[in-house]
């Protein structure tokens, strides 16, 4: 039976997350668990972490910090180096079809406080491109390979390079939703790549022979063994875990230190200009979550301010109305410039993955759709 949570306005569909009997779903109580836990203590641990690794290696780095330039990852350097003094190796894989804004931010987090060094790890374009369309067209993710090797190069260069320690952002269980064991967890290992990476499903392997895609094409997107991982003593811990995530908040900061928003109006999809500026290309595997679950960043965003106390549940639901699962015009436009395909491809893919029981449909079954081609929900009756 389909339900909005009584609390925020996310929808029962949203993979992984559920409700209790006052009809709130877990993410919310999550929230309200956030302010029950000692985070003096949290960060307490945080400073025991981080302790056995400063300086301890006069030739090598004190840590890995995985980083898009990004809101959080540009967070995540703030903390470590002007907080805990840390000298981290940044490790960035690089985006789809990276935007100018995209490319400012990143030039930014690897000069601010000091500096730091950067690796970004620029993959071979052809077998990505293909994984990318293959993704697009057999899970629905055209960001397939991006989901995957933002996870796995930077643990491969931890082994590499003997780094044990990497810093990851937030746990998306915790603030999103999903199983509690995952909520509660600071680490972030094979077993949570797994179940919730990403991977949708799909294995890397299943690359092979795609396209003439070969396994020397996959080398960067397979995490390394458990035996490479325990020789360097690999360990992945989330940030969100020892201290309260609150992206907004995180915000005047990294501001401080260089970050740049969007500021010619909100992000394709959305309502805010915070997030999801390194690649326009980001709208469409949005989109495809809203198709597939009937809820796209919009209510994602509005949850978590609504949890925050930040906006009342009515407020969201207006916001919600006017951003969510609108067609990404943008996005759409250079996807498909992108990768070569046609609209009407672009759109039979997007539609084979589109839940019709969440949607009005004609009279013939097919979808329909309002006067700016977007689909019309069945249930926009948020109402408590």
């Amino acid at each position: 039976m389909f339900a909005y949570c009584r609390h925020c306005v996310m929808p029962s569909t949203k993979p992984d997350l559920s409700f209790d009997a006052e009809g709130v779903c877990d993410a919310c109580r999550s929230a309200e668990l956030k302010n029950q836990i000692d985070w003096d203590s949290r960060r307490k641990e945080f400073e025991e972490l981080v302790a056995q690794y400063r300086g301890k290696n006069p030739n090598n780095y004190d840590c890995i910090v995985p980083v898009s330039g990004g809101k959080d990852s540009t967070y995540q350097v703030y903390v470590l180096k002007e907080i805990y003094k840390m000298n981290p190796l940044l490790v960035c894989f690089e985006a789809t079809n990276r935007t100018p804004l995209g490319v400012k931010n990143l030039n930014n987090i690897k000069q601010m406080l000091g500096g730091s060094d950067l690796i970004e790890f620029r993959k071979n374009p052809e077998a990505y491109k293909k994984m990318c369309l293959e993704g697009f067209r057999r899970v629905g993710d055209g960001e397939w390979p991006n989901h995957v090797g933002i996870f796995t190069v930077p643990v491969r260069l931890a082994v590499a390079l003997k780094i044990p320690l990497i810093i990851w952002g937030e746990n998306s269980q915790l603030e999103y939703g999903g199983p509690k064991a995952a909520r509660m967890k600071n680490v972030l290992n094979r077993r949570w790549l797994e179940e919730f990476g990403g991977l949708l499903g799909h294995r890397v392997e299943d690359m092979l022979k795609v396209e003439g895609i070969s396994q020397k094409d996959l080398i960067s997107y397979i995490y390394p063994s458990d035996e490479e991982l325990d020789a360097v003593g690999i360990q992945g811990a989330f940030l969100g875990y020892y201290f309260k995530w609150d992206a907004r908040a995180q915000l005047e900061p990294i501001i401080k230190n260089g970050f740049s928003v969007k500021e010619d109006g909100p992000v394709e999809g959305t309502y805010t200009n915070y997030e999801n500026l390194d690649d326009n290309l980001v709208a469409v595997h949005d989109y495809l979550k809203f198709t597939k679950f009937g809820f796209g960043r919009t209510t994602d965003h509005v949850s978590i301010d609504i949890r925050n106390g930040r906006m009342t549940r009515e407020e969201g639901v207006k916001l919600v109305q006017q951003y969510d699962g609108k067609y990404p015009k943008k996005g759409a436009a250079e996807f498909i410039e992108f990768f070569g395909i046609t609209k009407e491809e672009f759109d039979r893919v997007i539609d084979s993955f589109t839940d019709k029981s969440l949607f009005e449909l004609e009279a013939d079954g097919s979808l329909k759709r309002d006067a700016d081609g977007n689909l019309i929900k069945k249930y926009q009756n948020y109402a408590v």
